[in-house]
């Protein structure tokens, strides 16, 4: 009895993988509270132009620019990813939250009118 426990606990909680457990880790079938957006917002702020930046720097190297130089290129790749990603994540959050309501708005019972 213990194993179909077990199963029936891991076909019932979606797991997803990684990238998408930090970008957007919830079903979408309720909007997100403040805090679940607020999350949502620091991954997309931080994880992806973290990533950018840190992978400019080889670039940069590679150009044999000096040590100032690859570190502005990493400050400006870093703060270009905020404000786009920033953006997209401020877009997901919001498209999340509207397809959620229409979700639940369309599943709410209707009372008949006879």
């Amino acid at each position: 009895m213990r194993n179909a426990d077990m199963d029936a606990r891991r076909y019932s909680t979606p797991r997803y993988k990684l990238f998408r457990r930090i970008l957007f880790p919830y079903n979408g079938t309720e909007p997100l509270t403040f805090k679940q957006g607020l999350r949502v917002m620091l991954g997309w702020i931080l994880l992806i132009p973290v990533t950018v930046s840190l992978l400019t720097a080889p670039f940069a190297a590679a150009l044999s620019y000096s040590v100032p130089q690859i570190l502005w290129i990493m400050l400006f790749a870093f703060l270009s990813g905020v404000f786009i990603f920033g953006g997209l994540g401020l877009l997901i959050i919001f498209m999340g939250n509207s397809a959620a309501r229409f979700h639940q708005r369309r599943n709410v019972p209707r009372a008949n009118n006879n």
